[in-house]
């Protein structure tokens, strides 16, 4: 060690600190060490930081965390977009020994001749402070320091001033002994590098007919529809001239006809390369056009760096050597056994390693000054680690706004290296996981990754479609949706999800007649109307992120438990804004599920006995809740609930004590328990009667609009009504409806018209 105190175990560090950790503008930026030091004097810590232009900025003080464990911690919160540099410095507090000292000896009986010696020690640390508080401060601690030597004065007068600057001396303390720790780096982006909301469409599809690709200027035309959805981010697969030899057919047929589009990954032909525009789609000027157009919507256009090449690639002519040579003398196809791509050669990085670093980069800032900053990366994990490191600091060299999506589905050591290398966010397991449990535990793993590391959730792309979106019905397509885009900041989805496109091609995991492979011209407008899209649902999903800025960060995702495997509760709080939402996702497509909640309340911003007030941004129905709440999820209704909390207003006219609602008839019985309670807000009913499975409670058992707005708060409920006595109510009203309604005929639950093959 170096220095007078330990300083160990800092964090964000990543990998010892030869990456720099990431961060966005403002993101609040949690900063923890281990600092310790000999005997009992008072030990402090702080955070020392600079930001991109070298200038230091304020002093951040740490405070203790658990006791015993001699760990500090501070928050950090960097405002401008580049490289920062922090370090923890420990140093020896003499003001708060000599308070924790004088307050303990006064307690004692100790007088003034037995703390002669420590009231001249906290003249001496005041006499220094003078020159540390801001002006405006200073004489607060002059009086301070007179009251202290004054030997007229009794004990508890000389002593009160001095003890009262505890918060000024916190904030500007008296150091001594400093030791400095290392210095360690962290890479700022801006805001849409964490919180992003991605869609991915092919626009030669967009306007496509009669076999005849779509253009920039069609796909314009999809825009406002993108817009409307709330997504920001408009992510093209590659635009580039399409190769010739060996092309594919639909559904990655070997042989393609005279007027197949074949793969645009498949890059390269006659007409130019990676620096080159399919001549179908337009021009660099319609290019531009598409761009500015996507801009005037709201989207940024994100665009695809697939370092492969079509056998009829300008550079397999003119740089053969950056090709694999088999021993046939054939060169390499790409192959992911048992898929092969015959029309796609795989660059090799190490037959000439500085060339090719020339070429890419000169490509990828061709696109940049086009207006391209954001790049998805098609296979990061088969290309060398170094050239990515290498050319991601380049690139943000000159523009540091730039933005890299790892597009790797690969071991989980590669996934998380790409991470810390640049990699600005990572496709990730996501779809994968399909139970509470395997998603709650792979979310968590990615929370002890967020200094590094943030992930992107799509639950279909243009290679995935997983069984459980071709089996799960619409309602897993609700279900999906509501996982990625509320458990990560960013997700994205491929167009088409939408409208529930499930059919897979035999043996794949893929949908049938795949876009990669031909065009796909689509009824956007048809399906809305005839109430087949699922695009107000997730524009609903896309306004709440946007509204709540807790569902903005990756850091803050905190899980609840709940009783019911099927189940998963989560949430996210913001304290600067004090904005909070939980979400309650049911994984079963099917049936009904029932769970009970038990939240853990400080994570919430709550104390553990407080209530609240949630409201449900799907249904519009409010709840009063606690620590412990009923929930049940319908998945032909709504599969979660989406709640944004809101903290009790006092009563104006508070029930007097001793007295209890009265009992619940039937008429009164809520149709959605959810909470335990009855809602607060009567629910505004979107959803029409016919899509209602039978299952569900006859509607004449639930008129919202008998139930009160004015909820007694839990405060003024006497201890005879308990939660019991209110279920047991409710229990007797149920059964009691059950037997009114045992003769009335039960009507086969309807099929949804949205699910056809």
């Amino acid at each position: 060690m170096t220095g007078r105190f330990p300083i160990e175990d800092v964090s964000p560090v990543v990998s010892c600190g030869r990456y720099p950790a990431k961060a966005v503008v403002d993101e609040p930026i949690p900063v923890s060490a281990r600092a310790y030091r000999e005997g009992h004097d008072a030990l402090g810590c702080n955070v020392v930081w600079a930001g991109p232009d070298g200038a230091s900025r304020p002093f951040t003080r740490m405070r203790p965390g658990e006791p015993g464990q001699d760990r500090w911690h501070a928050t950090i919160a960097p405002d401008a977009v580049g490289p920062w540099t922090f370090s923890v410095e420990a140093f020896q507090d003499p003001y708060l020994t000599w308070q924790n000292a004088v307050t303990k000896k006064i307690a004692a009986g100790q007088g003034p001749e037995d703390l002669a010696n420590d009231l001249a020690e906290g003249a001496r640390v005041l006499a220094a402070a003078q020159d540390l508080v801001p002006t405006a401060d200073r004489p607060r601690v002059a009086d301070a320091l007179t009251a202290l030597v004054d030997t007229d004065l009794p004990l508890a007068q000389r002593v009160d001033r001095a003890l009262a600057l505890a918060d000024l001396l916190w904030d500007h303390p008296v150091r001594e002994l400093v030791t400095a720790g290392d210095t360690y780096s962290i890479w700022v982006d801006r805001k849409r590098a964490l919180y992003s909301a991605w869609y991915e469409f092919f626009p030669r599809s967009e306007g496509a007919a009669g076999g005849r690709s779509g253009t920039f200027a069609t796909a314009t035309e999809r825009l406002p529809g993108v817009a409307a959805m709330g997504f920001d981010v408009l992510y093209l697969p590659p635009i580039h001239p399409i190769g010739r030899v060996n092309r594919k057919g639909p559904n990655n047929a070997l042989t393609a006809g005279p007027t197949d589009v074949g793969s645009p990954w498949a890059i390269g032909a006659a007409e130019g390369g990676h620096d080159t525009i399919h001549p179908d789609l337009g021009t660099p000027a319609d290019f531009r056009a598409f761009i500015q157009a996507a801009a005037a919507q709201g989207l940024e256009v994100a665009m695809d760096l697939a370092l492969q090449c079509a056998p009829d690639h300008p550079w397999v002519t003119e740089h053969p050597e950056w090709f694999t040579t088999r021993a046939d003398g054939s060169i390499a196809y790409a192959e992911n056994p048992p898929k092969k791509y015959q029309d796609i050669y795989p660059v090799n990085f190490d037959n000439d390693p500085e060339g090719i670093r020339a070429e890419v980069l000169r490509v990828v800032l061709h696109w940049v000054g086009e207006g391209i900053r954001i790049f998805r990366v098609d296979n990061p994990h088969t290309k060398p680690f170094d050239f990515w490191h290498w050319l991601i600091a380049e690139v943000k060299a000159v523009d540091p706004d730039v933005l890299f999506l790892a597009e790797a589905f690969t071991r989980p050591a590669i996934m998380h290296g790409l991470g810390k290398i640049g990699f600005t966010q990572s496709y990730t397991y996501f779809t994968w996981r399909t139970t509470a449990a395997e998603m709650r535990a792979y979310c968590e793993e990615l929370i002890e990754a967020a200094d590094y590391m943030r992930p992107n959730f799509w639950p279909n792309t243009p290679d995935i479609l997983h069984e459980s979106l071709q089996h799960g019905g619409p309602p897993m397509f609700k279900i999906r949706a509501v996982l990625a885009a509320l458990l990560s900041p960013s997700w994205g989805l491929y167009a088409g999800y939408e409208l529930f496109e499930h059919v897979a091609r035999p043996g794949a995991e893929e949908l049938l007649d795949n876009e990669k492979y031909q065009l796909r011209p689509r009824d956007w407008a048809g399906a809305e109307a005839q109430g087949r899209s699922l695009a107000p649902f997730l524009a609903t999903l896309n306004r709440v992120r946007h509204d709540n800025p807790a569902l903005h960060q990756l850091r803050n995702l905190r899980f609840h438990e709940i009783d019911n495997p099927a189940l998963l509760c989560w949430s996210k709080h913001d304290p600067e804004t004090g904005n909070t939402v939980i979400v309650i996702c049911s994984f079963d497509s099917r049936e009904v599920q029932w769970g009970n909640t038990t939240f853990d309340m400080p994570a919430l911003g709550f104390d553990w006995h407080e209530r609240f007030t949630v409201h449900d941004e799907l249904t519009g129905t409010s709840y009063d809740w606690g620590q412990r709440n009923a929930v049940r999820l319908d998945p032909y209704l709504q599969p979660a609930h989406v709640l944004t909390v809101r903290r009790p207003t006092p009563p104006t006219e508070p029930q007097p004590a001793g007295a209890e609602p009265a009992d619940l008839t039937v008429a009164e019985v809520p149709d959605d328990l959810s909470g335990g309670t009855a809602p607060t807000t009567p629910a505004t009913t979107t959803t029409p009667a016919t899509t209602t499975p039978a299952t569900t409670t006859p509607a004449t058992t639930t008129p919202a609009t008998t139930t009160p707005a004015t909820t007694t708060p839990a405060a003024t409920t006497p201890a005879t009504t308990t939660p019991a006595t209110v279920a047991s109510r409710l229990s007797a009203a149920r059964s009691a409806a059950a037997r009114s309604s045992r003769s009335a005929p039960t009507a086969p639950a309807p099929k949804d018209d949205r699910w056809t093959s």
